[in-house]
């Protein structure tokens, strides 16, 4: 006569099951993302303003006339990093170093401090302005409220977690959203001004959407721009640009 399996046996394997099951449905999820399209890709090329280079992070520098500031961007869920290489090299172009690193899994939640090695590897800049993209944006500011080397935040579509106060803190930030966003609550984005020192920038881009922000196509549940995406991009870049500027 054959022995009854014993109720911790059977919960063993269920819970092995379990886990293959949470597993096998993670890797699915995360295995389908944005991609960087043609204006993206195009401005991955280095040229006679601004050299870059793909490793383990993306870097656009500066041929010449190199600031001493540099811009961690940290990109929004499940959006290939090369998709923000046009509002990096615009940047770049006017003298500030950028680097997006490549975040596992696309997602800034399971490396919010990834921002450490980035100011370990450039010793170089002597002050630092972090920024992300929706999810990205989320943990740039979590990152901000704990790193005094931080002196400015940027915030594309997106806003702090309910436990960051940012209000009395010595950094300038700037918070840019477009008017035809449907995936961020454009409400929150607005609401966050009372967690924001009293001399933060908030700019709606009239006609931008989330996706806009980047280059890798539509969105789900996103609205339809009526700019164009270069257009948003370089509105985006500018208004960073300006923030980078007021900080020399």
């Amino acid at each position: 006569m054959k022995k009854k399996k014993s109720w911790k046996y059977k919960l063993l394997v269920s819970s092995a099951f379990l886990l293959v099951i949470l597993a096998v449905g993670f890797f699915v999820f995360v295995s389908s993302y944005y991609k960087a399209q043609t204006y993206a890709q195009e401005s991955l090329q280095s040229d006679s303003g601004v050299t870059v280079k793909d490793q383990k992070e993306l870097v656009f520098e500066p041929v010449s006339n190199a600031e001493n500031i540099g811009f961690i961007f940290y990109q929004g869920a499940k959006v290939d990093a090369a998709a923000y290489a046009p509002m990096a090299k615009e940047i770049a172009k006017q003298g500030y170093k950028v680097i997006i690193p490549h975040l596992p899994f696309r997602l800034a939640i399971f490396s919010p401090d990834r921002a450490d090695k980035v100011i370990r590897n450039h010793p170089e800049i002597d002050a630092w302005v972090i920024g992300g993209h929706s999810l990205g944006g989320v943990m740039a500011s979590d990152y901000a409220s704990r790193h005094e080397k931080i002196k400015g935040l940027v915030l594309l579509a997106s806003y702090p977690q309910d436990t960051v106060d940012l209000s009395v803190a010595p950094v300038q930030v700037l918070s840019i959203w477009g008017s035809n966003d449907r995936v961020a609550d454009i409400e929150t984005i607005q609401a966050a001004k009372a967690v924001m020192p009293a001399d933060a920038k908030f700019i709606e881009i009239e006609g931008g959407n989330h996706a806009g922000f980047g280059d890798y196509g539509p969105q789900k549940g996103d609205g339809k721009a009526s700019v164009p995406n270069k257009e948003q991009t370089e509105q985006t870049s500018d208004a960073i640009v300006e923030l980078l500027d007021g900080l020399q």
